[in-house]
């Protein structure tokens, strides 16, 4: 999965896979993958001014995960 870096407090990368609908979280601290995500949601965070936000309020609690 290629990884995008972003400018943010406490992402470091983020990562989707279509084919999958898979999220891709690359945090300071660990990274996550988030299932079932739809394609609008992983251009919503890219396209977010605040991308802690935008998981926060939109991904956070939405999508089962695991740690990678």
């Amino acid at each position: 999965m290629n990884m995008q870096y972003v400018s943010s407090s406490n992402l470091v990368a983020i990562g989707y896979d279509p084919q999958s609908s898979t999220l891709r979280i690359q945090f300071r601290t660990s990274t996550y993958d988030y299932f079932g995500v739809p394609e609008s949601v992983y251009r919503g965070l890219m396209s977010a001014s605040s991308h802690g936000g935008y998981h926060a309020a939109h991904i956070k609690n939405s999508y089962g995960y695991d740690k990678v």
